[in-house]
């Protein structure tokens, strides 16, 4: 009778192997631009979210400012997929975060001047959209350039705490600056902020090797992809579940701004604390995904997040006061990024390295492409039945969409 395979779980929490991915000196320096970069980000989030609602007045204008961002990725995100397939992500992630740090001092300019309108915003968020359809899927592959496949899962842990730790920072940080000096400053920090990530890229050493595979079309490429995803029922389940969450679970955060007005009674600071309380429980989720990167546990991980991320959007919905909407947000993140992350470290993992650009890009799209898609309808949604119940509708399609995962997908649950 054949061995049983032996899952390790430390005795102990290890610094080393919470931070394993530290040891790999490209990754440093790409996690210490990020963490500037998405800083500036975050502000600019938050503020542009802000000044388009004190211009418009208007819930649903909050949703066609998002569809508008999100509209690109339906074009070229699956082109972005294999672009970065098919050249060095490093190069192409410099000239993608130029692009968008361009567009960040464009938006700053208008503001400063007072010439800005909501048009303005509609148009430049689209342009921001197309580089970060091509942005997105070489970031998301390019971590297997950094770390071993290895660490792969730590590395990804660790990008989430990157990531949220700018979204508990920026925001609070903008509702106060765009209280005191206006949102011009919040955009013209995020333009400066990008030089941080591209310094960092420039400093890296990561030898391109030319895929080993004949060239052919983008659509084939493509297809190849969306193959592969097809008949993976893993890949499949995961790629579905994030269409649902895109396109259901995430039209609370554009609806936000109004929630803050109507709802609390706030201004913009309020608006920046309740964003804040998303990113410090997706901090305590990285945090803990980092830990536990080796104990094998993603699959359990991912259904626990797919389930508290709605509840506790459920609960949010019922809260009138300040700390009570931010100890629920915050829940609420920490089980959203829980999720998040588990499904792209599961769906990496099991991705061959010279499909993994274009499945990134399936991916992405899954995720910048339906978002503002839900964004539209949350806004449409609002305008006619309010936030509360519009959020309400979104949670029992997860709820149901968990559940029925967990059900018909047991083996995704037992992944390790």
């Amino acid at each position: 009778m054949p061995a049983q395979k032996t899952r390790y779980i430390p005795s102990r929490i290890s610094a080393r192997d919470t931070f394993a991915a530290f040891k790999y000196r490209n990754y440093r320096l790409w996690f210490i631009g990020q963490v500037v970069s998405l800083v500036g980000t975050w502000m600019q989030s938050t503020a542009q979210g802000y000044l388009v609602y004190e211009l418009t007045q208007s819930s649903a204008y909050l949703g066609v400012v998002s569809f508008a961002y999100g509209v690109p990725a339906w074009f070229f995100n699956l082109y972005g997929g294999v672009v970065a397939d098919r050249v060095p992500r490093r190069i192409m992630l410099i000239i993608t975060q130029s692009a968008q740090m361009i567009l960040a001092f464009i938006l700053a300019w208008l503001t400063f001047t007072g010439l800005v309108q909501p048009w303005h915003i509609v148009i430049l968020a689209f342009f921001l959209g197309v580089a970060n359809a091509f942005d997105a899927p070489a970031r998301q592959s390019f971590v297997l350039e950094m770390v071993t496949r290895e660490d792969l899962t730590n590395a990804i842990a660790l990008n989430s705490i990157m990531f949220n730790s700018a979204i508990a920072i920026g925001p609070a940080v903008a509702g106060i600056a765009y209280a005191v000096f206006g949102p011009d400053w919040c955009f013209i920090i995020n333009g400066i902020s990008y030089l941080a990530v591209i310094i960092a890229l420039a400093m890296m050493r990561i030898p391109w090797k030319s895929p080993e595979r004949r060239r052919t079309s983008f659509l084939t490429e493509i297809r190849e992809g969306f193959g592969f995803v097809v008949s993976s029922p893993i890949a499949r389940t995961l790629i579905l579940n994030l269409f649902m969450v895109s396109l259901l679970g995430m039209g609370f955060v554009t609806l936000l701004p109004a929630w803050s007005v109507k709802q609390l009674g706030g201004d913009s600071t309020t608006y920046g604390f309740l964003q804040s309380a998303r990113g410090v429980g997706a901090v305590f989720a990285g945090l803990l995904l980092a830990v536990v990167s080796s104990w094998h546990i993603r699959g359990k991980l991912f259904s626990t997040g797919s389930i508290v991320f709605p509840i506790m959007l459920a609960v949010f919905t019922f809260m009138r006061a300040l700390p009570l909407s931010i100890a629920t947000l915050l829940c609420a993140g920490w089980g959203q990024v829980v999720m998040f992350n588990t499904s792209n470290s599961m769906l990496q993992s099991i991705t061959p390295d010279e499909l993994r650009g274009r499945v990134m890009g399936i991916y992405t799209l899954s995720f910048f492409g339906v978002m503002p898609v839900g964004a539209l309808i949350a806004g449409q949604l609002a305008e006619m039945i309010g936030e509360p119940p519009t959020i309400m509708i979104g949670v029992v399609s997860l709820l149901v969409t968990a559940l029925f995962i967990i059900w018909r997908v047991p083996e995704l649950g037992k992944m390790e």
